[in-house]
């Protein structure tokens, strides 16, 4: 009979915690089941494998990542939402290590229920860019994989091209700071903090004086 207490929830949250302590690499469902306090066999009755384990805590990382970035920008909008965006995902990264390294995975290919969450994370990367002009189009066009959002047909108020380039423009800024924060590569004996603002104003200031040409959208005024 399963423990009494144990589910798959109580599982894939565990994983989690043990994922941010030892790292995403470090995850095994031996030391889930000793945290546990169960033999491994045990676990198989709440998940079919090391890898549907992994999956559990994507699903969750990415499901809270983007609850919280929802809430850091609602009622916001220009650089004040980039600014609680911004510091809202390092905050995450900091507190939930081994979750962020699950959050940025993409899903895989026929995975609708992992990228109907990832959807959330790109929906608050959305909403900040609209304050610069980067308004939502092409309703029910299909939507990127991987990456950017689900496959298949896309709903209304799915970012446009525009949208969609300055999202990965800003992931990568984001994801490419705390990655390297999180792996020691900054050496030098000078504040992070103030790194990261300058980083994000930065990108704040891009946003604003975007160019009028092909492909582009109309210049944006500060908000």
């Amino acid at each position: 009979m399963p423990r009494a207490g144990l589910s798959p929830a109580v599982v894939v949250r565990t994983a989690a915690d043990l994922a941010d302590e030892a790292g995403w690499e470090a995850l095994t469902l031996a030391e889930v089941a000793t945290r546990l306090g169960v033999r491994q066999p045990s676990l198989y009755k709440h998940i079919a494998s090391l890898a549907d384990l992994r999956r559990g805590v994507s699903l969750l990382a990415v499901t809270e990542l983007g609850d919280l970035l929802i809430a850091a920008v609602a009622g916001r909008s220009g650089a004040d939402a980039l600014q609680h965006l911004a510091f809202a995902y390092r905050d995450y990264a900091h507190q939930h290590p081994g979750r962020y390294s699950a959050s940025v995975i993409a899903p895989t290919a026929g995975d609708d229920e992992h990228a109907r969450r990832a959807d959330a994370v790109l929906r608050a990367l959305a909403a900040v860019l609209r304050g610069y002009g980067l308004a939502d189009d092409s309703p029910g066009e299909p939507t990127p994989g991987g990456d950017e959002a689900s496959t298949g047909a896309a709903p209304a108020g799915t970012p446009g091209t525009d949208a969609l380039h300055a999202i990965r423009a800003l992931r990568a800024l984001l994801h490419g700071f705390v990655a390297l924060e999180a792996s020691g590569g900054f050496g030098l004996p000078l504040d992070l903090d103030e790194s990261y603002r300058r980083m994000v104003a930065g990108f704040d200031a891009a946003l604003r004086r975007q160019p009028d040409e092909p492909g582009s959208r109309a210049p944006v005024t500060a908000r």
